[in-house]
């Protein structure tokens, strides 16, 4: 059964924070705000502070906790590794048990946990989107005409799949009997959003006669109910897809999705034994693809005359993974691509899951300097690894007034083969 920590299991990981301030040049959120509360060793101490009996669960408290995109900067960064990022998870889990869940947090932890109702909204939203939504220049998103719950109107949104991209296979597509058979783990986005995502990851894999199974039974990996502090929708998350991706012996899980990467692979590793099968085989799309010998076979594609500008930004949850030279190396490979290095690729884009929707101010002013960065490269693509990523990158490039447009990686090796 699976089985969060609590934040007392993170005491002696609290106490191994000196409060030396080198989080304070890494933490995104403190760079936009410059406030201490907002920072990891401000929310070490409060973590403390509400362990010892010190503090309540008082507004400011709650605001500082919430102040938090989990992207890890500051754990890769401390020179102790204390884990602010899990700490702060799990004093949302408290602050959630004792309180209870926000209405925003309510509304999102019960449709991750229910498929059906989640296919539901995403048809009535594509067919009300002519209504509720107008449409942006050059394909850049979608915003808002009419309030809504939690959304800021000012914000840019991708338009939803009419139809979800698990509805539009079979549950196995068959390869080469020589070559490896992966499980394909869509998360929500590119099953009800970018579905084009998908589609290039099965020509891709289909491309090197990769087996493939896209199991139907699979949901969302919980890593938004993680953000919301709703520790019992993970762990029902977490034994949902672990029985949905036993169904078939596979040699890999595969993603293409940082966050969804980074919920089967470290959130699960963190809730019991039962889950270390299932994490020991999840891979990054383009870790499995360089060690597939991808990056020769691109190698070998005949080169185009004009080539495109490409930049990388790095996704938190893959960066913090140490998942960073495998992206970059199918981007140079592309054929038609001129790949470029941005300042700063590293560094978060202000998404953060519900932060974007609870912080969207301190989100945009984040995602103002990535903006900022992808304009200095010259590049008119930004190709990431992450569909939460495109999304942000996206709205931050519309609000600068660039031309730019965020891809998918996986677009564009798409866009190559034959």
């Amino acid at each position: 059964m699976a089985k969060n920590k609590k934040l007392t299991d993170y005491r002696e990981e609290i106490e191994q924070c000196v409060m030396c301030g080198t989080c304070r040049a890494h933490c995104p959120v403190f760079g936009a705000e410059r406030k201490e509360g907002t920072v990891a060793r401000g929310k070490i101490a409060l973590a403390q502070a509400l362990l010892d009996g010190d503090v309540g669960l008082e507004e400011k408290f709650l605001l500082d906790m919430s102040q938090c995109l989990l992207c890890g900067s500051c754990h890769a960064q401390c020179p102790n590794k204390v884990p602010t990022e899990e700490i702060v998870a799990a004093t949302r889990r408290e602050i959630a048990q004792q309180k209870g869940l926000s209405t925003f947090g309510k509304g999102v932890t019960t449709v991750l946990k229910n498929q059906g109702l989640m296919k539901t909204l995403a048809k009535g939203g594509n067919a009300l989107s002519a209504v509720l939504f107008k449409q942006l220049p050059d394909d850049s998103g979608l915003k808002l005409r009419f309030p809504a719950p939690f959304i800021s109107r000012d914000r840019t949104l991708p338009g939803l799949a009419d139809k979800p991209f698990r509805d539009r296979h079979p549950e196995f597509i068959a390869g080469d009997k020589d070559q490896p058979t992966i499980a394909f783990f869509t998360g929500c986005a590119i099953n009800y959003m970018y579905p084009e995502i998908g589609e290039a990851m099965l020509k891709t894999l289909q491309f090197l006669g990769v087996n493939i199974w896209i199991p139907k039974e699979q949901g969302c990996c919980g890593l938004p109910a993680v953000s919301a502090g709703d520790g019992a929708t993970v762990e029902e998350l977490a034994d949902r897809n672990r029985a949905a991706l036993s169904g078939r012996p596979v040699d890999w899980i595969v993603t293409a999705c940082a966050s969804c990467n980074a919920g089967l692979g470290e959130i699960y590793a963190q809730l019991g034994d039962d889950f270390t099968e299932l994490t020991g085989k999840v891979k990054d799309i383009f870790v499995f693809l360089v060690e597939q010998g991808f990056a020769d076979k691109l190698a070998e594609l005949p080169t185009t005359a004009e080539k495109v500008r490409v930049t990388y930004h790095d996704p938190c949850h893959l960066r913090t993974q140490g998942i960073t030279k495998e992206p970059r190396q199918i981007l140079a490979a592309l054929p038609q691509i001129e790949y470029v290095e941005m300042e700063d690729a590293g560094t978060c884009c202000g998404m953060g899951g519900t932060y974007s929707v609870y912080h969207y101010d301190t989100s945009k002013k984040i995602g103002a300097k990535k903006a900022g960065h992808i304009d200095e490269s010259g590049a008119s693509l930004v190709a990431t690894d992450c569909p939460g990523c495109i999304m942000q990158l996206q709205d931050s490039i519309n609000h600068a007034g660039g031309g730019q447009k965020a891809v998918h990686i996986l677009d564009l090796v798409a866009a190559c083969l034959p």
